[in-house]
């Protein structure tokens, strides 16, 4: 552009500089119809995105609703803040008492002698660690000392399952506990000189671990190492707090108020991605515009395959559970008739939802997860040759990026031509005539 602004009509007087402007945004007329169709295709590109996204999410819905263990939800209460309530899928309507008898407690030994932490022959070079449950003996090596005894019990390649810290009793004197880092009578144990087997530090205050012990209804009696009883119930599990005393009412009921919020939010899915279908498909009339995929086969196709998981190949109908299609063709849920449909056959209810092929969950998780599918879904791979034709556009468009740069310069090349051809003539003109002027000329008397 510079070399063309230069010599602008020097000779010509024309305004070459525009000139070739002019014919530049002719020549690139392709190459700007190119860039509309690319700007076209990703529009489309995120249309098609958005509404994977939205049936990927559908997808994972219908999926957890398919699962059996989704209809079996509980709600679990108990009267005594102490004791805490579990659970799991397994878990079905019950209601019991549980009386705390004891809490669990550790195997805790408070060592009798003081001393200083490096005292050098206070405890002996080698202490040997005895559980108590059958397990071999562990002989820990020391260096004489209590600082040398608490590295070596807290020391993790031990693996003592203890933990050992000092009290400071006076200036430089302290006495050692020792405590298992479990609960439970199992956590039991002894140190004691490896050599002679006599008592460390002058022997200890024990304070014995314990299993807690909780009473199920009059007679029923159930320990547990821990504070935890796992299953003490099926899929009831109860934690007691370390303080937990007295009587908790226990209650587990079905929950039918979260699983109608799951069928509600499946159903939401569904009219959400319906809704996006038809918008993006159909016609507005006050604006006279078609939707990004009309005329898609593949987005027509997903709205009727997924309003066709509400009728059952056996050509029975949801509208018993309170699901149903309207007339504009979207889902509609009724929460009361399925709340009582539930109640009345909480089995039969399920089978129509998660049974295999044939429940409702289970048809709907198939079409959206065909549509979906991060590999071979039809939206996905959609998405994927609509990317791979807007790569090979801009390809396309950067070739005539060159092909455009070396137009310019060749008509930048022929507008040079041309003014320093007129500029030589002008100069040619202008010798002759100052030649002709310079001619003696001859009088009509001489």
């Amino acid at each position: 552009m510079s070399g063309a602004a230069s010599i602008s009509g020097l000779a010509s007087g024309l305004d070459t500089a525009t000139i070739i402007d002019q014919l530049m945004q002719l020549e690139a007329v392709p190459q700007a119809r190119l860039r509309s169709r690319v700007s076209s295709e990703q529009l489309v590109v995120n249309a098609l995105q958005t509404l994977n996204a939205k049936v990927a999410s559908l997808t994972t819905k219908a999926a957890d609703l398919a699962k059996a263990s989704a209809w079996s939800p509980v709600t679990a209460t108990s009267s005594n803040t102490g004791v805490s309530i579990a659970t799991s899928s397994a878990a079905g309507p019950v209601s019991f008492s549980v009386r705390v008898d004891r809490t669990s407690a550790s195997h805790r030994l408070e060592l009798t002698d003081a001393a200083a932490l490096d005292e050098a022959g206070s405890v002996p070079s080698t202490v040997r660690l005895d559980r108590l449950d059958g397990t071999t003996s562990l002989d820990l090596t020391t260096d004489g000392t209590l600082q040398g005894l608490v590295d070596a019990i807290n020391a993790p390649a031990n693996a003592t399952g203890l933990h050992a810290t000092t009290v400071k009793v006076g200036e430089g004197s302290y006495r050692l506990l020792v405590e298992s880092t479990s609960t439970g009578a199992a956590s039991d144990f002894t140190l004691a000189d490896a050599g002679d087997g006599s008592p460390v530090l002058g022997g200890a205050t024990v304070r014995a671990g314990r299993d807690a012990q909780i009473t199920l209804g009059d007679s029923i009696v159930v320990t547990s190492a821990s504070n935890t009883f796992t299953d003490v119930v099926t899929g009831v599990s109860l934690t007691l707090a370390a303080d937990a005393t007295g009587t908790s009412e226990i209650a587990v009921r079905r929950d039918t108020n979260a699983l109608t919020s799951q069928v509600q939010g499946m159903v939401d899915a569904v009219n959400n991605v319906l809704a996006d279908i038809d918008s993006l498909t159909g016609y507005n009339a006050t604006t006279k515009a078609s939707g990004l995929l009309a005329g898609d086969t593949n987005a027509r196709s997903l709205r009727s395959a997924l309003l066709e998981t509400v009728f059952p190949a056996d050509g029975s109908s949801l509208a018993g559970l309170g699901v149903q299609t309207d007339r504009t063709g979207k889902l509609v849920f009724d929460a009361t008739t399925f709340k009582e449909a539930y109640a009345a056959d909480p089995a039969g209810a399920q089978a129509r939802f998660t049974t295999t092929e044939e429940g409702f969950a289970s048809r709907l998780h198939a079409v959206a997860k065909g549509a979906s599918d991060k590999i071979d879904g039809t939206l996905t791979t959609a998405v994927t040759g609509r990317n791979d034709a807007i790569r090979r556009l801009n390809d396309s468009i950067d070739a005539w990026d060159q092909r455009l740069e070396l137009r310019r310069s060749s008509l930048t090349r022929q507008f040079t031509a041309l003014e320093t051809a007129l500029s030589q003539m002008s100069s040619q003109s202008s010798w002759l005539a100052g030649q002709i002027n310079s001619l003696p000329s001859t009088g009509s008397g001489s």
